[in-house]
């Protein structure tokens, strides 16, 4: 049975399942390919009759992932990429809250239909609606190409943020017919999914698409500048190896598999040298005029409410990938730091006080936890605080069983929570499963639905049925765990380290 909906390009039909209509695969611009590959979204062209929206589109071109995570499978890839997938309990013009959804995975991996990104448990929990998005990725949304090729005249920058804004636009002009608000709009993302959406808080283009946004482990901090994505250009056409004059028509005519074997040259050798994501944001003065932490310390997103966080073990996830770290030793987690902090003597004894049972390896995750995770998040309220009191911080504690539990509360670890899969058998190998993940799972929607409902994220299954907001005297964070908490300033004296 199907449901039918007219939106501003054509009417398109879902599927009805109990308490639940889907949308799947509608396109929110024009698929990026020939003349438009590296080009900011355009509209898409009005389609005749009534479009199925019934199986997902094709994710954005990208290599597979290398971290032990489940329900993250990515489906058929195409560059024709840019489509959005809508969950509601009703089209039935009541106005819900509605959540987009910004996928994470590094700028290079990831799609809006990630078997662990379905929405209907939101919807039917909360009464809202749900909206996951794609995005271009790697190469073909980070790429920042006017200065190496100044004769593409359409190639901008930050085209995977403005498909992001796009997306948002559709949502404004549309969502109403599914039964969303488009005055009620909440953005949330994980990982780059956080960075994205700690970034859009800063876009004047984004600026009145949402009133709230959730970043979770990602701020507003990782982000090029122009000669830092030159740079990265440079190294990618160096890969490609044809002359300058020949660029622009070569990097248009290379079929994406190509794109992203450079891809993956490029960032094997800029990973370590310039200290960064190779493929991200970046400050172009034109998408982005500033800095986006300094852009929401100056008031860009003063009219947004604001929850952010991050696991208590970000980085453990990434050990995986890290086979030196069994061996590290004191001298060599203080080189690595060396490469990373201008004082890494004071901030390593810092951290050497504060966990004075801790091995090489647990400083070193605790630290890189810190300075790619916490600590941004932390800037990043602090920057909002100025401007708003509904601004509020969470640390997710629920360790993993995963890989006989040597992941602790990593990196990713509260996405089977917010979208209620804890309990589902692929959401099982990740949190465990079991009453005690039911529980925090309907804690954690709970939370996640109030704030998208009123901007306060309280609920009565909270401590005290509250959850004081952010300041800088108390530092109030919620601890999701078995038992949840609120603690103040956690772990202040690695904070006050940064």
């Amino acid at each position: 049975m199907g449901s039918t909906v007219e939106t501003r390009y054509g009417r398109v039909e879902g599927l009805v399942e109990p308490g639940l209509q889907v949308f799947r695969g509608i396109p929110f611009a024009a698929p990026p390919v020939g003349a438009l590959r590296f080009a900011a979204p355009r509209p898409p062209e009005p389609w005749a009759g009534v479009r199925k929206a019934h199986e997902f589109g094709a994710s954005a071109p990208q290599r597979p992932m290398a971290l032990p995570l489940p329900g993250l499978d990515v489906g058929p890839q195409d560059e024709d990429c840019l489509h959005l997938n809508v969950y509601t309990p009703a089209t039935d013009g009541a106005r819900r809250p509605v959540l987009v959804w910004i996928h994470g995975g590094g700028f290079v991996i990831g799609s809006g239909s990630q078997p662990v990104y379905v929405g209907g448990p939101l919807v039917r929990r909360g009464d809202v609606v749900v909206v996951t998005v794609n995005y271009r990725l790697g190469p073909l949304g980070f790429l920042y190409l006017p200065e190496v090729c100044p004769d593409r005249e359409d190639a901008v920058g930050n085209v995977g943020l403005r498909d992001q804004v796009a997306a948002l636009e559709w949502v404004r002009d549309n969502i109403e017919r599914f039964g969303g608000d488009p005055g009620n709009v909440t953005i949330f993302g994980e990982s780059a999914g956080g960075m994205s959406v700690g970034t859009l808080l800063a876009a004047p283009s984004a600026r009145g698409l949402f009133a709230k946004a959730i970043p979770q482990s990602g701020a507003a901090e990782n982000v090029h500048t122009r000669e830092s994505a030159t740079k990265v250009a440079e190294h990618f056409l160096a890969e490609l190896g044809v002359p300058a004059k020949d660029a622009a028509r070569t990097l248009l005519e290379l079929p994406p598999d190509k794109l992203l074997d450079l891809h993956g040259q490029t960032v094997l050798k800029l990973g370590t040298s310039l200290g960064l994501l190779a493929f991200q944001p970046l400050v172009d003065g034109d998408f982005l005029p500033r800095a986006p932490l300094d852009a929401v310390g100056a008031g860009a997103a003063s009219e947004v409410s604001l929850l952010t966080g991050t696991t208590r073990d970000e980085w453990k996830l990434f050990g995986f990938l890290d086979p030196g770290i069994a061996k590290l030793d004191l001298q060599g987690l203080r080189d690595r730091l060396a490469k990373q902090v201008a004082d890494p003597d004071a901030l390593l004894a810092a951290y050497r006080d504060s966990r004075p049972d801790a091995s090489p390896a647990e400083l070193f995750f605790a630290i890189e936890t810190d300075r790619v995770f916490r600590i941004p998040a932390v800037r990043l309220v602090e920057a909002q605080l100025g401007h708003r009191t509904d601004t509020f911080m969470y640390r997710f504690d629920w360790a993993t069983p995963a890989m006989g539990g040597a992941l602790g509360a990593c990196h990713a670890v509260e996405l089977p929570f917010v979208f209620g899969v804890a309990d589902s058998p692929e959401g099982k190998l990740f949190s465990g499963g079991g009453p005690d993940a039911v529980r925090l799972q309907e804690q954690v929607m709970d939370a996640w639905i109030a704030f998208a409902r009123s901007g306060d994220p309280s609920h009565p299954g909270l401590p005290g049925g509250r959850w004081p907001a952010y300041d800088a005297a108390r530092r109030s964070t919620l601890l999701f765990d078995r038992e949840c908490s609120v603690e103040l300033d956690p772990r202040a004296t690695e904070r006050e380290a940064w």
